[in-house]
């Protein structure tokens, strides 16, 4: 079904989907687009290497950006990642070299403290390398902007003439939202000081706003005039927030539930410049397996390269993808549903009418760098020919003989031309469930010994199968399990019983596959050598 760029609008302008919500949004305040383009922005503190944080919402940003070309017919837009490098280093990172070293230098900007790692010219000058290098790993477009080269340049050199102009205004609207002992010695722009290098919380008094003079108390306690612009001071991060939208003219920008606070005291702060605070989404934050708040100090949490060494790319995306407003249990847990549902919507492209298709994430997520293949086209549905929780029950019954020639061996039961250049998404996936069964489930894989009539039914089943065609298809295998669960004398007040019987003692699992899937894929002979393992067992 071929969709012309009428219907999509069209569809566009009334779609459901969360992303388009906020293209709408966007739209009803820049119908038309703006000279130079609608500017998306996302901010980024350089004070650790990017994570999975930084991915959703570059990725988030990206789902919005697309949703509003769409839905103004191609208006001009731009994607700009800040690097907030110019910040004060506040705490030595546990997870970086030389630590003594940068402890040496806590208080002076990310830009100017050397790189501990010895390979860039400042610390942020790596850890903006690894961002740069992270997204374009993920084929992001985006423009790169760095704090410190703005300020340094002189580019927000205006901007700070205008905070320090509306000083007053700015400090009425903080002063309130703080404490007693952090109203003393708070400014909404923080000097540098010329003998130490650091970022000083200081009181400061603007001398002549227009110049950018300011006067304060430098760290040795001797009063010092000075410029504040040039690098030579930076603003306060609410401050410097609502500056760099007024500076910048950004139109768009979605954060953390954690920064609500912030976002209201910036949008406040952005209307005394003279400006506006961007449109956004709000999210939530992410959980661990326990329901508690993700923390990089307690690493309770799964990273971007966790989550890629057992599942893929576009699954991360499929599962970031949905409810942004709600808090999600970021785990090693959720990989294989997200695989599986990736595909299941993926497949579903061709088949779906606009209003669905417009729906559907993975529309989305095909079109989030530019790319439309699968998104628009007729017939460009692909599908996984073996379902990821499939293939992880195979490698979990290999055990340790689950190598990719092991696996691809067993595939030839269940896939047509099994051949792994001609299904490279599986192939991928099949190193993938290698080593999520290898870390994740094994260490914990136990199958248990049948009981009461459950061995009963094992050795029907055992049978049945020993009077099948090796042939047998995956259907009329599951008719067979069926048929036999369904007996009275084997006591199952009901098939899920059974079903779960066979989970337990034959993978190992309390949950499990369609059986005759399994048995087709695994081959009758070896599942009958499964089910003499388990009433050995009973013994």
């Amino acid at each position: 079904m071929t969709i012309s760029q009428d219907e999509l609008i069209a569809a566009a302008q009334v779609s459901k989907a969360w992303p388009f919500q906020e293209a709408q949004r966007l739209a009803r305040r820049l119908p038309h687009g703006k000279p130079g383009g609608v500017l998306f922005e996302t901010g980024y503190g350089p004070s650790g290497l990017p994570h999975i944080g930084t991915f959703q919402e570059v990725l988030r940003t990206t789902l919005v950006r697309r949703a509003y070309e769409t839905l103004t017919g191609g208006a001009p837009t731009r994607l700009v990642a800040f690097s907030d490098d110019l910040d004060g280093l506040r705490k030595v990172p546990d997870n970086v070299p030389n630590q003594a070293m940068l402890a040496e230098h806590l208080g002076k900007p990310l830009s100017r403290i050397p790189d501990p790692f010895g390979k860039y010219e400042s610390f942020a000058a790596h850890n903006n390398a690894m961002l740069r290098d992270f997204l374009d790993r993920f084929g992001f477009e985006y423009e790169f902007v760095s704090s410190s080269e703005c300020y340094n340049s002189g580019r927000f050199d205006d901007a700070l003439r205008n905070v320090l102009a509306h000083y007053d205004a700015i400090m009425a609207i903080m002063l309130p939202t703080l404490g007693e002992e952090r109203r003393r010695t708070y400014a909404p722009v923080m000097p540098i000081s010329p003998t130490t290098g650091q970022v000083l919380q200081v009181p400061i008094e603007v001398v002549d706003a227009e110049a950018g003079i300011i006067r304060f108390t430098d760290a040795d306690g001797s009063l010092v005039e000075q410029s504040a612009l040039g690098g030579r001071a930076k603003c306060q991060w609410k401050v410097d927030w609502a500056m760099r939208w007024v500076a910048l003219g950004v139109d768009y920008e979605m954060y953390g539930k954690d920064l609500t606070d912030s976002g209201i005291q910036s949008g406040k702060i952005a209307e005394v410049l003279g400006g506006r605070k961007p449109e956004g989404l709000i999210y939530e934050l992410f959980l661990d397996s326990k329901g508690e708040k993700i923390s990089k100090s307690k690493g309770n949490g799964l990273s971007i390269e966790e989550w890629l060494t057992y599942g893929s790319e576009e699954s991360l995306g499929f599962y970031i993808f949905a409810n942004p407003r709600s808090a999600k249990q970021l785990h090693a847990g959720v990989i294989p549903k997200a695989v599986d549902d990736y595909w299941q919507f993926r497949s579903a492209i061709p088949g779906q009418d606009i209003h669905k298709r417009l729906g559907n994430p993975v529309w989305h997520l095909l079109r989030a760098n530019g790319r439309h293949e699968g998104a628009d086209a007729p017939g460009q549905g692909e599908s996984l020919p073996v379902p990821y929780s499939l293939l992880l029950n195979l490698v979990g019954v290999l055990g340790a003989g689950a190598t990719r020639e092991a696996v691809w061996s067993y595939l030839g039961n269940y896939v047509a031309n099994a051949d792994p250049a001609a299904h490279p998404a599986l192939d991928a996936l099949v190193t993938k469930a290698i080593a999520y069964i290898r870390d994740i489930i094994a260490p914990t894989l136990v199958r248990r010994a049948p009981v009461g009539g459950e061995i009963a039914a094992l050795q029907a089943l055992d049978a049945a199968l020993a009077a099948v065609d090796p042939a047998t298809g995956a259907e009329e295998l599951q008719t067979l399990v069926y048929e036999i669960g369904k007996q009275p004398e084997f006591g199952f007040a009901n098939l899920r019983d059974w079903f779960r019987a066979l989970y337990e003692t034959l993978l190992g699992s309390e949950q499990g596959p369609r059986m005759g899937s399994f048995i087709a894929l695994y081959g009758i002979a070896p599942t009958r050598q499964l089910i003499a393992e388990a009433l050995a067992r009973a013994e």
